[in-house]
């Protein structure tokens, strides 16, 4: 790949993480204004039925290569392990929702590129240097300005939400190394979905209440900004390391700010204006650091080639290099 190609696959990913934002906050919005009245179970049974749905339909419309093998994948494990965490994290972020409030749920939200930075290592073998420890840092800086009052004490809602985090980005990690090995960015949603509806389904015959036609289909715009949002996020984790994405996927922050001045009359304050400008200029500082080093490495690469950048020296062994 050459430093070009890097830097477009680069802005692409952005691109992919911004229209991700936009999408996961419509989402959260519609979650926010129904979900006090259902229990999770319901909730997550449909939408994950549709958004399963939805995958065969795009598919099917597309003409390609069959519904079979849409939804083949040779990462068999992994995509367990990424179903199984979309699971816990669905869950977990439900009842997060509802047990604590908004500001407190995004605080573990910001802990997200911090995990991610934790697991890159043993799991993605991606290497993160000090800088961008220390922009993941500031970007968790800018998550916590949000909210000045802080958390003051550690309750069951701050540990579902801790878990929530957790399983988030597990879920994430896996997206990005099941695309290492695999291009079929339909398989990663359809899967995920699948166990969703499959496990949340055992529970709604204990929980479900009827649901008049309005909230049906806002059940259905649901399912249908999360097909979306999920898609393009697997395909965003395909062009930029996760430790990259998380902290961008913060700007859904902004996204927050806006629905919730337009839908629901929440007027931030100063210190939500000054947390975002740390979260984006974090992102921003971890885009611009992946733009600086696929350039370096690919000018190293081709000063190899012209002879510019000469192999090291062979050790003094007492025989001659050959």
């Amino acid at each position: 790949m050459t430093a070009e190609m890097a830097r477009r696959a680069t802005l692409f990913g952005v691109a992919m993480v911004l229209i991700y934002t936009a999408l996961i906050s419509s989402a959260d919005a519609i979650t926010k204004f129904i979900a006090g009245g259902y229990a999770a179970p319901q909730l997550y049974a449909i939408s994950g039925g549709l958004v399963a749905l939805f995958c065969l339909l795009a598919e099917s419309l597309s003409n390609r290569s069959g519904l079979v093998a849409a939804v083949r994948t040779t990462q068999v494990p992994a995509m367990a392990v990424r179903s199984i965490a979309t699971v816990i994290a669905a869950t977990c972020f439900f009842y997060a929702f509802k047990l604590l409030p908004f500001a407190e749920v995004f605080v573990f939200v910001g802990l997200m590129p911090i995990f991610a930075g934790l697991m890159s290592g043993p799991i993605l073998r991606e290497k993160v240097s000090l800088a961008v420890w220390i922009s993941l840092a500031a970007g968790f800086v800018g998550v916590i300005c949000l909210f000045p009052g802080g958390i003051h004490s550690i309750s069951a809602g701050h540990l579902i939400a801790l878990s929530a985090s957790l399983s988030g980005t597990t879920s994430m990690v896996m997206a990005r190394y099941i695309g290492r090995h695999e291009t079929n960015a339909l398989a990663q949603v359809f899967w995920p979905n699948v166990t969703i509806m499959l496990v949340m389904g055992c529970a709604l015959p204990f929980v479900y209440k009827p649901m008049p036609l309005i909230d049906v289909g806002w059940a259905a715009a649901y399912a249908g900004f999360l097909f979306l949002a999920r898609w393009v996020l697997v395909v965003a984790l395909r062009q930029m390391a996760a430790y990259v994405v998380t902290p961008l996927m913060n700007l859904q922050f902004v996204w927050m700010v806006i629905l919730g001045a337009l839908f629901f009359g929440e007027i931030p304050g100063a210190h939500i204006y000054l947390g975002v400008t740390f979260v984006m200029g974090s992102g921003l500082y971890l885009i611009y650091e992946q733009f600086a080093r696929s350039t370096i490495v690919q000018q190293d690469a081709v000063r190899v080639m012209t002879g510019s950048l000469k192999a090291s020296p062979a050790p003094a062994t007492g025989t001659p290099a050959e």
